[in-house]
């Protein structure tokens, strides 16, 4: 895997026009992990695609109707089966991480990639997400040579008390394990 001008060369790329560019002279040095599921612990729908693209049906889905106007983006997203997607350049701003604050320094969407995880909390991750995770984890940290090891985080711990992601059931050990 390997990511070039922004862009990781495999992904399936699927344009979100729910970005900026970054703050000028800001480097990439934080890596956000995320889960999404739409509807909430549903799998397999096309709706988050559709939901970074602007284009989520808000009558096709109850829980959808309070996410009307509301203007989101990852960088990418690692499907149950693995598939990777990608939706903003890794040289650009995502819209993912909100008010968000690490090691004192606010707006992490400024200096941050996000990897959205389809699951939630509580349902394990497959395998395949950990194996792809890792492997699409090291070839940024390859482009990106500030995102050190040490610099990967939860939503949960930019955003606490706001978010909860990725959640108990993300084993970080198996992940950083499968870093090294």
């Amino acid at each position: 895997m390997k990511v070039k001008n922004g862009w990781l060369i495999s992904a399936k790329r699927v344009m979100s026009p729910n970005f900026t560019p970054r703050p000028e002279n800001q480097s990439v040095s934080l890596l956000v992990i995320h889960n999404i599921s739409l509807p909430p612990e549903q799998f397999g729908t096309p709706y988050i695609e559709q939901f970074f693209q602007n284009r989520l049906a808000y009558d096709d889905h109850p829980y959808f109707e309070h996410l009307q106007g509301v203007e989101v983006s990852a960088h990418f997203l690692i499907k149950r089966a693995g598939e990777i997607v990608q939706f903003v350049s890794c040289d650009d701003r995502a819209w993912h991480a909100g008010a968000s604050e690490y090691c004192g320094v606010e707006n992490c969407n400024d200096f941050s990639i996000g990897i959205e995880l389809e699951g939630s909390d509580d349902i394990p991750y497959t395998q395949q997400q950990y194996v792809q995770l890792s492997t699409l984890t090291t070839a940024i940290q390859n482009a990106y040579p500030e995102l050190t090891s040490d610099r990967i985080t939860g939503h949960e711990h930019i955003a606490p008390g706001r978010k909860t992601d990725p959640g108990p059931s993300f084993n970080w050990d198996h992940y950083r394990n499968n870093l090294s």
